[in-house]
């Protein structure tokens, strides 16, 4: 189904089959257990398009995804998992996602974004320590979850992950600049059947608690 926002746009491209926006959210998961069926590099670069249009401050657009299909995800897997500990590895199905896609924020385009005579007076072009927040972790991690969102309308199944050791490698093994930040790690694919969901799954959402009108 779609949403009834779409009837301000007549013209819209998006297929009568998608997801309301909702739904996409409401059935998003993090999935653990892929199949090793391959995902067609078009549709990967289609969820990206999307991804890129998450808003970001100044139009700076300071994302890199790093794209590792098929046989290329083992850069990946060699560097931050190494064969000696895969036997005990909890989840042996998401190694078999076709699909790891790197999402690297850029500090860099922001300072020259900011340094551009319309920005400029804002001062943040001096430095990164002229923010007040990251707004290239922030913008990125819009893109991410925009990528996360536009999979689950098309059927796929994403995780998204921290990569907690081996980073030092993996940055070596896909040639990353240093000043690039690496967010994670997102495994794509098509879900495989698996009951098992992660250890927090079950803790109750804070909704209620989250929402705090006209101050604290």
């Amino acid at each position: 189904m779609v949403g009834p926002w779409l009837s301000r746009w007549p013209n819209s491209a998006v297929s009568s089959s998608a997801l309301d926006l909702r739904d996409a959210v409401r059935a998003r998961r993090m999935v653990r257990s892929f199949t090793d069926a391959p995902v067609d590099p078009l549709l990967v670069d289609e969820l990206i398009d999307l991804a890129t249009r998450a808003p970001s401050a100044g139009k700076s657009q300071g994302w890199h995804f790093v794209v590792l299909e098929g046989k290329q995800t083992s850069l990946f897997w060699d560097a931050v998992l190494p064969a000696g500990k895969r036997e005990s590895f909890a989840w042996p199905r998401l190694l078999t996602a076709p699909v790891i896609i790197l999402p690297f924020a850029d500090p860099v385009l922001y300072l020259e974004r900011y340094s551009e005579s319309d920005k400029e007076p804002a001062g943040l072009g001096a430095g990164v320590d002229h923010w007040p927040a990251p707004y290239w972790t922030i913008d990125t991690s819009f893109a991410v979850m925009t990528l996360l969102l536009a999979a689950t309308d098309r059927g796929l199944g994403t995780l998204f992950f921290g990569v907690f050791g081996g980073e030092d490698a993996l940055r070596r093994a896909i040639s990353a600049p240093e000043h690039v930040q690496l967010l994670g790690a997102i495994a794509l694919g098509w879900p495989a059947e698996d009951k098992r969901r992660g250890r927090s799954s079950a803790r109750p959402r804070r909704t209620a608690e989250a929402i705090r009108r006209g101050g604290w």
